[in-house]
This record gives structure tokens, sequence and C-alpha cells, in this order.
């Protein structure tokens, strides 16, 4: 089972996130993508709050290389939840990322994975170029991701919503 839990800032996407795994099982490995800048207080504290939130029970993988988190989703047994592939995008110096072995990797789980990532989608036009890049690239992998989940969902102010699946009309 896949699940991938979308939206913004302080939406509520990660506690959902946890919310679901928890729910699957206590033996949950949670795959930290985010990058700590020492030298950022307010990403830092984001990072900790998020630390405070976890279980104690709960295993801890930092994904520090962007190539890592296949690898991870292959090696990993149990519930897996991963948060979030915007950072994981972000890790990538030049927001190139590679979709297939992330996807082949997710097919291959035979235990459930709940993936989170920002839809960057609902804000406005990114005034850089930078920023308009990061948006298409993290809203086509999360087009990517959503195809191949059993189920997504869209948190927006703390509330979710079940999206359904695609019937293919435009």
């Amino acid at each position: 089972m896949i699940v991938l839990v979308l939206g913004g800032t302080r939406s509520g996407k990660s506690g959902v996130a946890e919310s679901i795994v928890e729910s699957l099982g206590p033996a949950v490995t949670y795959v930290a993508t985010a990058a700590v800048n020492p030298d950022d207080a307010d990403h830092a504290a984001r990072v900790a709050a998020h630390q405070a939130r976890r279980p104690a029970h709960w295993s801890t993988m930092e994904c520090e290389e962007a190539e890592d988190l296949a690898r991870f989703l292959d090696e990993i047994d149990g519930v897996v939840l991963v948060d979030s592939l915007g950072t994981w995008v972000a890790h990538h110096s030049d927001l190139t990322v590679e979709v297939d072995p992330l996807l082949d990797a997710l097919a291959r789980r035979t235990d459930p994975a709940v993936i989170v990532s920002e839809e960057v989608g609902l804000s406005v036009h990114a005034p850089s170029e930078l920023g308009r890049r990061f948006a298409d690239v993290l809203g086509m992998l999360n087009q990517r991701v959503a195809a191949v989940a059993d189920r997504v969902l869209l948190v927006v102010a703390g509330r979710v919503l079940d999206l359904p699946g695609s019937d293919g009309a435009v």
C-alpha cells in the first residue's frame, strides 16, 4: 500500500501521515529527507518539532544523499514514512531527480509506504527561475507518485480530503 499525503506549508500533512503510519503497526521507519542547516534557526526548529512528535520506538534514517531514497525504500522492512519529497528534490543541486528508481522501489515494497510531499501548485507563481523550476519538478514528481499510489490525500488547514483516482478523463 502506498499513500501520498500532499499539503502546503503548515497544512498538517506530516501529522496526518504520522497518524496513518501509527495505525499500521508499531514498527515504523521514518525517512527524513531534510538536511538541516545549523545556521538556519527556523528550519532547525521545524525539524526539532517533527522529531519531538515522533514516538521513541520509531527508527529514523537520514537521507543525506539524494540517491539514497530508492535504496532505503528497498532496504526497509515494515512500515515506512518518507517526509518529504520537496526536501528530497531540494537535495539535488540542479533539481533534477531520477523518478523511475523511486517509483520502482515503491512498486517493489510489500509493506506500506506513506509519502509526504508539498503541494506547490496552489500558491503564487514563483518570481524566480529557481522557484519555478522547483515547482515544476515537484509538481511532476507528485503526479507520478500519485499515479502509483493506492490513496492520495490532500491536507488543507488541518482538514483531509481523500482524492479520487484518475479515470483518464480530461
